[in-house]
């Protein structure tokens, strides 16, 4: 199993390692980590990233989607008021378009020597973030997927392996064994896999109040997936108990149309925490899925903030082993 941590190379993560490759190599070696899983936000440099830490890719997302597959004007008019915002968010006004900018981050990650990319699995309009009331199913935006992928599937080398991450919006919530079961059947690329956010899954469930009763809630859901389970390549770990802040906005049932990007990064990390595990029972989900990729995934704006969530996490899982 490898050990890694999540990283970007936008601004401010370049900041975050003081646009120095030996600070980041120093990190790495001081935390026991063999690499990154990298988010290209411009070109590889790297003299600030090594293809050697480079094990992982996530590849971009778009939380809002749909509608621009299936060509809804209107649906993404309402959503984005003009053609031009359309194009600015998804590189074009075609499908064709919004593919070509995949299959070049595809072909970064390839460069960069990456032996996974990770595909979030997930849709809903930006107004749907808050109300919750969605208008698309689970079903509707799996089958989606499959199409998006399927559409892909010439540019993805077929050694590298495709491993889609769950989420708590419509898509692939890892609620249901048969849709489970038809994303990962149904794509063309045959060297696929679960890259299980530990977090995303935690916020299915408002009623989680303690890690406890988070990893017990993991482990029942992953136990469901019966034989898909074995499907799961890498864990991004981490925890998230917001039920109080998803029930109370679940209720407030706002009826704005447009919001502003401020609002929605505070909303999503309101409900999307990234805090490191600090019990030693989180061992139990890394023993039962003996996973390929550890990623210690968090958010971070400062290096001494980073080096504390990542000893956080570390001691809870080295705290198990020394008591088995």
């Amino acid at each position: 199993m490898l050990q890694l941590v999540n990283l970007s190379n936008y601004t401010t993560d370049n900041d975050l390692i003081n646009n120095n490759g030996e600070c980041l190599q120093r990190f790495l070696h001081c935390h026991h980590l063999d690499g990154i899983e990298m988010m290209f936000c411009g070109p590889l440099d790297e003299t600030l990233h090594k293809k050697e830490w480079i094990h992982g890719v996530h590849l971009r997302f778009w939380p809002w989607w749909l509608d621009f597959w299936r060509g809804d004007q209107c649906a993404l008019l309402k959503q984005f008021g003009n053609e031009a915002a359309i194009r600015d968010c998804y590189g074009g006004i075609t499908r064709e378009e919004w593919l070509t900018v995949y299959r070049e981050n595809i072909m970064a990650a390839k460069q960069a020597g990456a032996k996974y990319v990770v595909f979030h699995v997930s849709h809903a309009r930006i107004s749907e973030l808050f109300t919750w009331k969605f208008h698309a199913s689970d079903r509707e935006v799996i089958e989606a997927t499959v199409e998006v992928i399927n559409a892909l599937h010439s540019s993805i080398p077929a050694d590298m392996t495709l491993l889609f991450e769950n989420l708590w919006w419509p898509g692939l919530t890892l609620q249901s064994k048969e849709l489970t079961a038809y994303l990962l059947e149904g794509v063309a690329h045959r060297n696929v896999g679960i890259m299980l956010d530990t977090g995303h899954l935690m916020n299915t469930n408002p009623a989680l109040r303690t890690q406890a009763e988070g990893i017990d809630y993991i482990l029942r859901t992953i136990s469901r997936l019966g034989s898909y389970s074995q499907y799961i390549k890498g864990i991004h770990l981490h925890h998230s108990l917001s039920g109080e802040y998803i029930r109370e906005s679940q209720n407030r049932r706002q009826h704005q149309e447009q919001y502003s990007m401020t609002e929605l990064m505070h909303h999503v990390l309101k409900i999307d925490e990234h805090l490191p595990f600090s019990v030693p029972e989180a061992g139990r989900i890394v023993d039962y899925i003996q996973p390929d990729y550890l990623v210690h995934e968090f958010m971070k704006n400062t290096m001494s903030e980073w080096i504390e969530k990542i000893n956080c996490q570390q001691q809870a899982l080295s705290r198990v082993r020394s008591d088995i």
